[in-house]
């Protein structure tokens, strides 16, 4: 059944909070011949939070909750899914937006993608896919014309994704970032980003936001470790020697207050990536729509220094839209598309091709005729001003 969970509040009545929102999925396959504990078919999926049910038909309990899993409490996995109510569109009639869905398409670092999102790096592909597992994320992103991300820690190789990319995107041979953590031993490191190089990618996503083990209580019951427990000593000293080590741009991932983000731009990055890991490293960490507003409202050159990514808690086209109109360039999502995966390369391309279209039809009820130039006018984020960090002046 539908994961339903509740929130106490000591001044208010017990409010629900929903996994994913009621879309009338289950209302719908209860007039059918479906079972519990079997996928809906792939045509009756609507929505990218119908993909977390139908994954929850098919992964057992240890597969999928470290998928869920999110740090302590989960309260700030929740605030991901939740903070985008704060935020209004301020819609503009009349305008002509016959056209917004030939705006799609947008550059990062340089490179030509059909849309402003992305296959964000996230691990063990394999206990939704067994057999195929990221090769499904390379293909669809290829044959959709999109980012794909690589985690580190993917169930295929570095060399195994890199054999199935295109050479008929649009930018010719397909483009792949590759996410990494700097072990504790660093020559593993450079000799992970080597291996990157050598296979075509074309950035380095560093992730700095793992300096220890999380904690999970989730996924803690099923003696899951985290992946990323060999983290070396995260500091500003070990980009600089990464950047000795490779010519690739290197796209720290895990900025979350608008001080790290200058302090990156002093270091000459090309990109940043605002992330809380999908609220699986610390609890009470802000969402990317807090971020991106707190390096909105305090810097806002920010945005025109570097390029900046985000993911984290997105699951609809008008999430997409807020972060776009606050500055963010692309938008990256990772649960997703792992519980799309659990339908392989046809839920994972059905994934990019929902999204694609929910940004054009929400961009076109919002007045917006240029998703590349969306006005941070067409929102309302007074319900931000008390909950993000203003810098004083």
């Amino acid at each position: 059944m539908r994961s339903f969970l509740y929130l106490a509040s000591l001044v208010a009545a017990a409010e629900p909070f929903w996994n994913e929102p009621d879309t009338g999925l289950e209302t719908f396959l209860s007039g059918t011949n479906w079972t519990e504990g079997t996928q809906p078919a792939l045509k009756d999926i609507r929505g990218i939070p119908d993909f977390d049910f139908a994954a929850r038909q098919k992964l057992d309990n240890q597969q999928y909750s470290f998928y869920r899993t999110a740090s302590a409490g989960e309260y700030s996995y929740r605030n991901n899914l939740e903070i985008w109510s704060k935020v209004k569109f301020r819609a503009r009639m009349l305008t002509d937006v016959t056209k917004v869905n030939e705006t799609l398409a947008t550059q990062i670092l340089g490179y030509n993608f059909s849309a402003p999102i992305f296959i964000a790096p996230a691990a063990r592909g394999a206990y939704a896919d067994p057999e195929r597992a990221e090769l499904n994320f390379v293909e669809a992103s290829g044959s959709e014309n999109t980012l794909y991300t690589a985690a580190l820690y993917a169930s295929k190789t570095i060399e195994e994704l890199a054999a199935v990319k295109s050479n008929n995107t649009l930018n010719g041979p397909q483009v792949i970032f590759q996410q990494i953590y700097t072990n504790s031993n660093l020559s593993v490191t450079w000799d992970q980003i080597a291996r990157a190089e050598r296979t075509g990618a074309k950035a380095i996503v560093w992730t700095i936001d793992a300096p220890a083990t999380s904690v999970r209580h989730r996924a803690a019951r099923y003696d899951t470790t985290n992946a990323n427990a060999v983290t070396s000593a995260l500091t500003w000293d070990i980009y600089d020697q990464m950047k000795n080590r490779t010519s690739l741009p290197i796209i720290p991932k895990g900025i979350s207050t608008v001080e790290d983000a200058l302090v990156a731009i002093e270091k000459g990055v090309k990109a940043i990536y605002i992330s809380n890991h999908g609220a699986r490293q610390l609890d009470h960490s802000p969402s990317p729509l807090e971020i991106a507003y707190e390096i909105h409202r305090n810097a806002p050159e920010v945005f025109k220094k570097v390029e900046v990514l985000a993911d984290s808690g997105v699951r609809y086209g008008a999430d997409v839209l807020k972060l776009l109109a606050l500055g963010v360039k692309a938008v990256g999502l990772g649960r997703p598309f792992m519980y799309a995966n659990t339908y392989g390369l046809e839920g994972v391309t059905k994934a990019i091709q929902i999204l694609k279209q929910e940004i054009a039809s929400d961009a076109a009820q919002a007045g917006i005729h240029d998703i590349q130039n969306i006005s941070p006018k067409v929102l309302n984020t007074r319900a931000l001003e008390a909950d993000v960090y203003i810098m004083e002046d």
